[in-house]
């Protein structure tokens, strides 16, 4: 199988963080093999960079890797009002003519609208930028609430570790769920959070006894997708009133009950349409959603598109690499 070639940016004064999520998500040691990555750290401005941590890093790697990737992540930038270099901004409009891919984790995406790779799209950033994405690129539809946005050729995620799940999205999509989960596994992070998952809890709780008590509850539904799960059967396990186990739920999630099983549910329909040729019905009938039909309308409104054709799509994309 071919390496999937992923050039990252960087710049004079990023955060190693930034810099570090797409490096752990895509070129990591893994103990199940070597990776399906070819991971080059590119520079934008030299050769030697310092960082916001204090420390300098070196990368032998210029813009020219830019034109021989099949996926380029800016993973942030240092000053939202500041415009790229334009040898950045030019060899990223170069690889949007090309077809390549395009990331933008949380800042990044200012250098993707400085580019006019947004124009016209939907994206997302950090929250506390939203407002001055929108307000500098009007042409660009800014929405606030989300960890990530996948528009196809161009892609943006909202702050440091909504680009570990931006990331971990692209990873199952061009290799499927398992090696995805591998991944987060490795990383000791969730599997799978929806793109349009809220990017923050206003009012999150100190972990309590009733916060193990519902994660292992959610264990337990996790593994009877199939089995209907009414509010109130799961406020008694608890000893909670439908209402407390309502408003607990989404303090500690940020999400409905109902959301969240409905993303279990189409998570373990991605798996089953990558790794067994079981017939829709099938599906359906084993993650809870009684029939094909049901399924469709479900996935269609998730994925915007049909799980047939996300069936072929992934074994065509699996082939090519």
């Amino acid at each position: 199988m071919r390496s999937i070639r992923v050039a990252v940016v960087a710049f004079e004064g990023i955060l190693p963080f930034h810099l570090s999520v797409p490096c752990a998500v895509f070129q990591a040691p893994s103990p199940d093999g070597p990776t399906p990555f070819r991971l080059r750290v590119c520079s934008a401005e030299g050769r030697q960079l310092g960082t916001a941590a204090g420390f300098a890093i070196a990368t032998p790697y210029g813009l020219e890797e830019l034109a021989r990737a099949d996926l380029i992540v800016v993973p942030s930038w240092r000053d939202p009002a500041e415009r790229p270099p334009e040898a950045l901004l030019g060899a990223l409009q170069r690889a949007a003519r090309r077809g390549t891919r395009i990331v933008g984790l949380c800042l990044g995406a200012f250098v993707l609208a400085y580019a006019g790779l947004l124009d016209g799209r939907r994206a997302a950033t950090h929250w506390g930028w939203t407002q001055a994405l929108e307000e500098r690129f009007p042409a660009t539809e800014v929405d606030p609430d989300v960890l990530y946005i996948d528009d196809g050729a161009i892609v943006t995620s909202a702050g440091a570790a909504a680009g570990i799940d931006c990331c971990l999205h692209l990873v199952r999509q061009l290799l499927g769920s398992e090696v995805a989960n591998r991944i987060a596994r490795r990383m000791v992070v969730p599997p799978f959070r929806r793109g349009g998952q809220a990017q923050f809890i206003e009012q999150p709780l100190p972990e309590a006894p009733a916060d193990r008590r519902l994660a292992r509850l959610l264990e337990q539904v996790q593994r009877r997708l199939h089995e209907d799960h009414p509010l109130d059967a799961l406020a008694e396990q608890l000893a909670m009133s439908r209402r407390s186990f309502t408003r607990h739920f989404r303090q500690l999630t940020g999400s409905s009950f109902g959301d969240w099983l409905m993303t279990q549910r189409l998570a373990e329909a991605q798996r089953l349409l990558e790794t067994t040729r079981l017939p829709l019905e099938r599906i359906a009938s084993r993650i809870g959603l009684g029939s094909p039909v049901t399924l469709r309308q479900h996935f269609q409104r998730a994925y915007r598109t049909s799980p047939a054709n996300y069936r072929r799509a992934f074994n065509a994309t699996r082939e090519s690499a």
